[in-house]
């Protein structure tokens, strides 16, 4: 009947409709004890897995950790650094004296250039006059000394005989035998080290070797960093691995002006400083006043330990020739000197050109004098001067690089970050 097949027509697509949601049913509940089982198995993976070793420490050991061992190659790299400039010292010291020399004389083979001299011509004049000017200045200062040596010692002798009244007259209650005791242990002191001294004879012949090849070197480096320096810096540039060679070559020249300033300013100090403290004790009476103007001048390019060595000098000459009165007057004099070096003289004519600390003067002047001696104090302020101005170019041109860089590119899907809108360029005015 055709109701009977209908009937049954719609009970088989009923029955085939519920094993289909049957059969999803359980598909469903397949799936998901499937995950189940796999998030079970994961959750017994993560509890049986050691925890990360980096993870477990500590952020900031972390830090403290790294910045140690760089701190450590850094030492170790400059501790190498000191030794190879220990090893060779004498010819370290030359090549830096040579670099100040020729910091001083180059403008003056530029200026000899662009009066239509050759640069050998040019660097010849300079040298030869530059060199028998110091040769003349050590000369006149050996005369001096040996010219006035006899009236010097005379005055030392009065000056002792005064301080040994002062001391028998003075409240500290010294007697004459204990005065004579002193002198008796003083001269045996000096007869027991005459032996020692002619011993070390042949070791002050091996210092003046030293020296005399010390002033040959600097004298030759001079003469070819004058005549070839450009060709040296272009030489010395192709050791420079390729990456960095640009950044080098751009803080050369800032490095070379901060030197000059820094030899040019510092002469003028010193002169201005010889100048004044030696007129200066030259009408208080004290003997010796010109070499010990030249020794002020030549102490003067050691910083702050220099003049205080030399003013010291200064005074006890006053003091053991001229008596207390001469000596507290060229104290006042010397500081006051000093005083308008420090205050006046060097800010104007040194200016912003070298910019250290004198904090870090202090330790690159002691550092140097433990390293390389006298030599190495004189240069020691000069090197912290030119690596400061490089360490700065560098960081400046580091921070144009990256601020030059372009903007990584926004991840798939999402939109770029809006930029705020730019003013427009103003025109510039005509000078």
């Amino acid at each position: 009947m055709p109701g009977s097949r209908a009937w049954a027509d719609r009970a088989k697509r009923s029955a085939a409709t519920l094993r289909e949601r049957r059969a999803q049913a359980e598909a469903r509940h397949d799936v998901g004890a499937e995950a189940e089982r796999a998030r079970a198995a994961s959750a017994r993976r993560t509890r049986a897995r050691p925890p990360d070793p980096v993870q477990a420490v500590p952020w900031g050991l972390r830090v403290a950790a790294e910045a140690s061992w760089r701190l450590v190659v850094v030492a170790a790299a400059l501790w190498i650094v000191m030794w190879l400039i220990g090893s060779v010292r004498l010819v370290a010291l030359a090549f830096a004296a040579s670099l100040l020399v020729t910091a001083l004389l180059q403008p003056t083979v530029a200026r000899l250039q662009r009066t239509g001299l050759s640069r050998g011509l040019a660097t010849a004049v300079t040298a030869v006059c530059g060199f028998v000017a110091l040769g003349l200045a050590g000369w006149f200062v050996v005369w001096q000394v040996l010219d006035n040596l006899d009236n010097l010692s005379g005055r030392l002798q009065e000056g002792i005989d005064e301080l040994k009244r002062w001391l028998l007259n003075s409240p500290l209650h010294v007697t004459e035998q204990q005065i004579n005791d002193i002198a008796a242990r003083l001269s045996d002191a000096i007869g027991t080290s005459t032996g020692k001294i002619a011993s070390t004879g042949l070791q002050g012949v091996t210092v003046l070797v030293e020296v005399i090849t010390g002033v040959l070197l600097t004298m030759f480096a001079t003469l070819f960093l004058l005549y070839d320096g450009k060709r040296i810096w272009e030489w010395t540039l192709k050791l420079v691995p390729a990456a960095a060679r640009p950044a080098v070559a751009g803080a050369g020249p800032p490095a070379w002006r901060t030197l000059t300033a820094y030899v040019r300013g510092t002469m003028i100090v010193a002169m201005i400083d010889a100048v004044f403290i030696g007129v200066g004790i030259y009408f208080l009476g004290v003997p010796l006043a010109v070499p010990i103007g030249v020794v002020i001048f030549l102490a003067s390019f050691v910083p702050l330990v220099g003049a205080i060595a030399s003013g010291a000098l200064a005074v006890i000459v006053a003091l053991v020739t001229q008596g207390l009165f001469t000596a507290i007057m060229t104290l006042l004099v010397v500081l006051a000197v000093q005083q308008i070096e420090g205050h006046i003289l060097q800010p104007f004519i040194l200016g912003r050109a070298v910019r250290i600390h004198p904090l870090g003067v202090v330790l690159a002047v002691s550092a140097g004098g433990l390293i390389a001696g006298i030599g190495g104090a004189v240069v020691a302020v000069p090197v912290i001067a030119v690596a400061n101005t490089v360490i700065g170019h560098l960081h400046a041109q580091a921070g144009d690089d990256t601020a030059g860089e372009p903007t990584a590119a926004p991840p798939a899907g999402e939109e770029p970050a809006e930029q705020p809108e730019q003013p427009p360029a103003q025109p510039s005015d005509p000078e």
